[in-house]
């Protein structure tokens, strides 16, 4: 799926280590227009508690490690087939969106556009995932 202007593929499964633990970040890009990273985390299922803290943890990891002088912060999105309002309000993620929504809107792919393909994604796997069964039988 195109991104939009400046974005350059970075990693699938990134790992990344706190301490004894690993961790893998779905994707990765950066985007040299913005200069910035921008990490994804996919999500079959409803967005958790547990989902924003990883996804806050994977951000601040980044900001640390890996971005240079002159980069802005990294951005996180937590793309999920069902989406909890309360838990997305009252996010730390929620704090971040606010400081940065105008400044990335326009780079970045409407909620529609990633809900679509989301949605693709989601009846692919499924499919896969019923073929598998099917196969196992």
């Amino acid at each position: 799926m195109e991104l939009g202007k400046g974005f350059s593929f970075v990693a699938r499964q990134k790992h990344i280590r706190f301490d004894d633990e690993d961790f893998y970040v779905d994707l990765v890009f950066y985007n040299f227009m913005l200069k910035c990273f921008l990490l994804i985390d996919l999500k079959i299922g409803k967005l958790t508690h547990q989902d924003v803290g990883q996804m806050d943890g994977y951000v601040r990891l980044f900001d640390d490690r890996f971005k240079v002088p002159g980069d802005n912060p990294t951005i996180g999105l937590i793309l999920c087939s069902d989406k909890s309002e309360a838990v997305a309000k009252y996010s730390v993620l929620n704090d971040r969106k606010q400081i940065f929504a105008s400044k990335y809107m326009d780079y970045l792919p409407t909620e529609e556009q990633l809900t679509i393909e989301l949605e693709r994604e989601r009846k692919l796997i499924e499919a896969h995932l019923a073929e598998q069964a099917e196969i196992a039988e």
